[in-house]
């Protein structure tokens, strides 16, 4: 009997995320992928196709997984922001990835664009319905609820030692959160 591709392939992807996450697109070596999952090399191009390829479904998968994990909600953008804080302060590959795909695959995938504009889509029917307020377009309002959130996980250390020397407590993640969800709070309310 043949061994199980499936598997195979399920190793390849969490190797490939991995490599991803911690070397970018231009640093990751496929040869690392390959010896980190255990398979031959040739697996990984018969499979995926080339290391560009082999990236942009990793994104994709991501995007994907989050969106399932953490659903966006466009009339409590303050629980979403909560939510997505908590699930990147769990995870943060995630944020390392995103930031190598704006750094080395700034085009958008089909995978993206369909996120974004179904959030785009509700955040514009949740203003328009009053829930949250009307004075950023829906793109500007999603955009900075999407920056608010990653704000502490991207900003530069030369920032974050003003808050402390030490790695970041629990006390200190805790209070990163309160401020981006009054942050969120802040810029979604709605008029009056």
């Amino acid at each position: 009997m043949p061994p199980d591709a499936t598997d195979t392939k399920r190793r390849l992807l969490a190797a490939a995320f991995a490599e991803f996450a911690e070397h970018g697109l231009a640093g990751a070596r496929i040869d690392r992928i390959a010896e980190r999952s255990g398979a031959n090399k040739r697996l990984i191009y018969l499979h995926f196709g080339n290391k560009e390829q082999l990236f942009d479904l990793i994104a994709g998968q991501a995007i994907e997984t989050l969106t399932r994990e953490v659903p966006f909600t466009a009339e409590d953008l303050p629980g979403y922001a909560a939510a997505m804080f908590d699930y990147l302060a769990a995870r943060p590959e995630l944020v390392r990835l995103e930031i190598w795909g704006l750094l080395e695959r700034p085009a958008a995938t089909m995978t993206e664009a369909r996120a974004y504009q179904e959030k785009i889509a509700a955040v514009q029917a949740a203003q328009q319905s009053g829930v949250i307020g009307a004075a950023l377009s829906p793109a500007g309002l999603l955009s900075l609820v999407l920056g608010l959130i990653t704000s502490w996980f991207a900003a530069p250390p030369a920032l974050t030692s003003q808050v402390t020397a030490e790695p970041c407590t629990p006390r200190q993640l805790a209070l990163r959160r309160s401020e981006v969800v009054a942050a969120v709070q802040a810029i979604s309310r709605p008029a009056g």
